[in-house]
């Protein structure tokens, strides 16, 4: 997902992104969006169906489950961080005076 959005913000900074009218920016920022929550939640779906195998003992190893584990919580919690800072952003733009 940091990968994602770090291709994404070298994107942005070239002159062709820059030609793009305003509605193009909004659907392909929004896909973008929408494309790193569907990786969050698959991993977080991925996550759940390991503990399932593991716990019907069907031949899935406790480390991988672990590490699947790890990778939804570190994949939810920076999703959450960059909500946040997204909130932020708005409430300091709420607040400026015209």
């Amino acid at each position: 997902m940091i990968s994602k959005i770090s291709n994404q913000v070298s994107m942005m900074q070239t002159t062709e992104f820059n030609k793009k009218s305003s509605g193009e920016v909004h659907q392909q920022f929004s896909g973008y969006l929408k494309d790193a929550l569907n990786e969050v939640n698959n991993s977080q779906i991925a996550s759940n169906e390991m503990t399932r195998k593991l716990v019907n003992n069907e031949g899935v190893e406790l480390h991988d489950v672990l590490i699947a584990q790890q990778k939804a919580s570190v994949s939810l919690q920076l999703t959450m961080e960059v909500r946040n800072k997204g909130i932020e952003a708005y409430q300091e733009i709420m607040r400026m005076q015209v």
